[in-house]
């Protein structure tokens, strides 16, 4: 099963291709893009990355939650042992710094790479592609620090683990 907990290490890998790298691309290069140029070991791409609530509200931080669904689960007809994808709905909170471009463009880096993410591996989890469920990172405004926030929602697809 794929845990808050694999994706938040997940994230700690992601590199730093920048939305203006990406901007400069055609589609089709961005579509040919391999997860070995997506992501590159050990780059952390914030100071800190939390699971369920950021302590103490430290800038340049990343909070990954559990997005809260409608939806009942998929089960594939025959039940759960002939399922083989499952879903695993996150929010992830970019909660940056008192730029707001600053944060709007760290926001989407990170959106690009989900949205360019396609059949790759966390902790034996074959994750076939990632869902955004807005076009773009979402403007939650500033805390009460005025520390400019977004969040991307999405759902991991993913194979069960044999």
């Amino acid at each position: 099963m794929l845990g808050l907990a694999d994706i938040k290490d997940w994230l700690i890998k992601l590199d730093t291709k920048t939305v203006a790298d990406i901007n400069k691309m055609a589609v089709k290069e961005v579509n040919d893009l391999s997860i070995k140029q997506l992501f590159k070991s050990g780059y952390i791409i914030a100071d800190h990355i939390y699971i369920g609530k950021l302590d103490n509200k430290k800038e340049k931080s990343i909070g990954v939650y559990q997005l809260q669904t409608s939806n009942p689960p998929n089960v594939a007809i025959g039940g759960l042992g002939n399922t083989q994808i499952f879903e695993k709905p996150v929010s992830i909170l970019i909660h940056w710094n008192k730029n707001a471009k600053e944060t709007e463009l760290k926001a989407l880096e990170l959106y690009y790479k989900l949205l360019n993410s396609r059949n790759f591996t966390i902790n034996d989890n074959k994750v076939n592609y990632i869902r955004l469920l807005e076009p773009e990172p979402v403007d939650v405004g500033t805390d009460s620090g005025n520390v400019y926030e977004r969040v991307i929602r999405a759902i991991f697809y993913y194979k069960k683990e044999e």
